[in-house]
């Protein structure tokens, strides 16, 4: 039996007014990947099997470049808004959570820099 009042059972549990902006990353990142796929598609796929030089010449259009560069952005800001969900819903230990979500995110991160990186080094001839 607990003498605990209602509020002082439930601080702590409910929301941290925080769910909603992640939902909303969630929903926008969804939605700016429907067409930024579309153009990545219409401008990568018929390069598969390109020479060297088709690639170089295609990646320094500037519309290819950048609609590249933002559908590789944005595709890992997303993954790494969804992995989050994934480990914050089903990792319990406090360190093992910190330590999958600092790693998820910098891997991410890291992974969508290199990514933008080697299309910016296409895109400028280097």
């Amino acid at each position: 039996m607990s003498y605990k009042t209602d509020m002082g059972r439930v601080i702590g549990l409910g929301s941290a007014k925080e769910g909603s902006h992640d939902w909303w990353i969630s929903r926008v990142t969804s939605v700016a990947l429907i067409p930024l796929m579309l153009c990545f598609l219409w401008k990568v796929a018929p390069l598969i099997g390109g020479t060297h030089a088709e690639v170089l010449t295609a990646f320094q259009n500037p519309f290819t470049a950048i609609t590249t560069i933002l559908f590789i952005m944005i595709s890992f800001i997303h993954l790494a808004g969804g992995l989050q969900e994934v480990i914050v819903d089903y990792v319990h230990g406090k360190a093992t959570l910190v330590v999958l979500l600092v790693s998820t995110k910098l891997l991410c991160w890291g992974i969508g820099f290199a990514g933008a990186f080697a299309v910016a080094k296409m895109a400028f001839g280097a």
